[in-house]
């Protein structure tokens, strides 16, 4: 029994970390939002968009899991040209993943980023080393998986970068006028994960044990939490008990403020960079209050999933036997 909890407590407070650091699929988060999607696909409404998704291979393995990044542009042609695309993050990942993220923030005259610090923060290169117990955990937890930070990655010195988020005091009184905690969400990620284990997969424990000990223990390992991306409905609900958090429905109405001033001062090709359990709340809104569509889609692989190639090594000669070989030359 002891040895079941304690594994059970590893995978659920991991699978809570990772949700809590912007891991989703869908906005089905209640009761109230699920029939409206019922009732959406009764009356011929297009499929949701997702903001995270896991490719597999020819044998059912996890191969990839990506982000989206979806473009929206105003239903009315006398705002013909403006775009605004929501870039869907998670915030731990491969390399190249925020090397090409990089590379396509270049292409907008303005990027709003997620990040609770005061008005105007810009993490200075390489990032910031944080000694709040969250962030160490968020550290240990890019080095097991053998993966990169995204504060440690991405380039927010870029002129065209504009912090879009909540301050420190703002975020702390909004959770408190809502009776949140940022520890609370993350025991009840754990619960849950803990409740679900119970009534599912029997073998989940044992698969991670052997994960952890296995000698590609990393690649494993984020096989195995790639997989838990693929049923989040449920745990979606553990930021909205019915009237949304502070951690996702207060962050993007200030995101949303932002960008509204940033499209007044005259900037027409826009982003939002935020974690992906963001984004489908955010697009209702964004289509809500700035009258846009969402008009395309594409993906960017986070992690590579993919057994890694074994190159053959070149056959040693044994050097006895090449040392006469030179002598009865």
């Amino acid at each position: 029994m002891g040895l079941r909890v304690s594994i059970l407590s590893v995978s659920g407070l991991a699978l809570g970390l990772l949700i809590s650091l912007g891991f989703d699929r869908t906005a089905a988060a209640n009761e109230k939002e699920v029939q409206r999607a019922d009732k959406e696909r009764a009356a011929g409404a297009p499929a949701k968009t997702e903001y995270l998704r896991l490719l597999r291979d020819d044998e059912d393995r996890p191969a990839e899991l990506q982000t989206a990044i979806v473009r929206f542009a105003p239903a009315d042609e006398s705002r013909k040209g403006m775009t605004v695309d929501l870039i869907a993050a998670v915030h731990i990942g491969e390399k190249s993943y925020y090397e090409r993220l990089n590379e396509r923030f270049r292409d907008y005259d303005a990027v709003l980023y997620e990040l609770v610090a005061p008005e105007g923060t810009r993490v200075p290169p390489g990032g910031v080393k944080s000694k709040h117990p969250v962030g160490r955990l968020q550290t240990a937890l890019k080095d097991f998986l053998d993966l990169n930070f995204q504060l440690d990655q991405v380039d927010y010195q870029s002129k065209n970068f504009v912090h879009a988020d909540m301050t420190p005091e703002a975020f702390s009184k909004s959770m408190d006028d809502r009776g949140e905690t940022v520890w609370g969400l993350v025991l009840r990620a754990l619960g849950r994960s803990m409740a679900e284990e119970s009534k599912g997969d029997d073998w989940f424990d044992l698969k991670l044990l052997m994960a952890l000990v296995d000698k590609n223990r990393a690649l494993r390992v984020k096989r195995l939490l790639a997989e838990q991306f693929e049923d989040l409905e449920g745990v979606a609900a553990v930021f909205d008990t019915g009237d949304g958090s502070t951690l996702v429905t207060e962050r993007n109405k200030r995101a949303l403020e932002v960008l509204g001033k940033e499209i007044a001062s005259g900037k027409r090709r826009l982003a939002i960079f935020y974690g992906a359990a963001h984004m489908p709340d955010m697009a209702r809104r964004l289509a809500a209050d700035f009258n846009v569509k969402s008009v395309k889609q594409e993906w960017l692989t986070a992690w590579d999933l993919h057994q890694p190639v074994k190159t053959k090594r070149p056959k040693r000669v044994d050097q006895e036997k090449r040392t006469t070989e030179e002598k009865q030359e």
